[in-house]
């Protein structure tokens, strides 16, 4: 095995490359994450293909809605970042979707009953009362999202323990409760823990700079010593393990009735 690179080293690169879309393939070989047992891809994608008519939420820079094998005829994404804005775009467009700037709060810039079906992988918020609206009577809304306590091995190593309603948010039965006072019924609902591994301080790094809700204000300079402390620790064993949370959701609006 190959002898590990100095911690200032992978410091300084990591704090050196761009955390702009939501490719994590910079972490290839310096960090695994365990998938959800569902595919949500391959799923999503599934669902994409019978449809005539869908919008994706949230979509970041679009890598995982590119990755369907057959959008439908009318494909809408939103997102809220200028530089994830742009990269959709770029991505999307030759595709045929169409990638609008939205500011991720009420209202949605669509029609009542638009779309078919409604995505979303790890939307930060769900409006799930506007989800509804947009959806067509019988539409679905099909997203995997990020679960409690999801890598808290690593926020609580920085911030420290957490009260138990910041380690609780975030929990599907609550997600199941909101969509159901939106009128939805939920069809599927499933939670997976998944082993997440870094292998040097630079994964660690990339990653908090890029999931910037898990540490907030995360800076190299304000947690130098703490991130020294955690170089030692990954050395000594090896990796540094956290446990991820996702959970899938659908839920149905219900068809009109006569």
């Amino acid at each position: 095995m190959s002898r590990m690179r100095a911690f200032e080293e992978l410091v300084a690169e990591a704090e050196a490359v761009s955390v702009e879309g939501w490719d994590f393939s910079w972490l290839e070989g310096r960090a695994t994450e365990e998938r959800p047992s569902w595919g949500y891809q391959r799923a999503m994608g599934e669902r994409l293909a019978r449809v005539g008519a869908a919008l994706d939420i949230q979509t970041g820079g679009g890598e995982v809605l590119a990755g369907a094998p057959k959008l439908p005829p009318v494909m809408v994404a939103t997102e809220s970042w200028p530089p994830n804005i742009a990269k959709a775009t770029a991505l999307l467009h030759p595709l045929g979707a169409v990638v609008v700037a939205d500011a991720d709060e009420p209202p949605l810039p669509f029609a009542d009953a638009a779309f078919d079906l409604v995505t979303s992988r790890h939307p930060v918020t769900v409006w799930w009362e506007e989800i509804a609206r947009v959806l067509r009577p019988g539409g679905t809304y099909f997203s995997q999202q990020v679960g409690p306590a999801s890598v808290f091995e690593l926020v609580e190593y920085f911030l420290g323990p957490q009260p138990e309603d910041v380690r609780r948010a975030r929990h599907p039965e609550d997600a199941r409760r909101a969509a159901e006072a939106a009128g939805l019924e939920v069809v599927d609902l499933r939670a997976e823990s998944l082993r997440t591994e870094f292998f040097d301080i630079g994964a660690v790094i990339y990653f908090l700079r890029k999931v910037v809700w898990m540490v907030p204000g995360f800076s190299v300079e304000q947690y130098r010593e703490r991130l020294r402390e955690l170089d030692g620790e990954i050395r000594r064993e090896g990796s540094f393990v956290a446990h991820t949370t996702r959970f899938l959701i659908e839920g149905r609006k219900p068809e009109r009735v006569r």
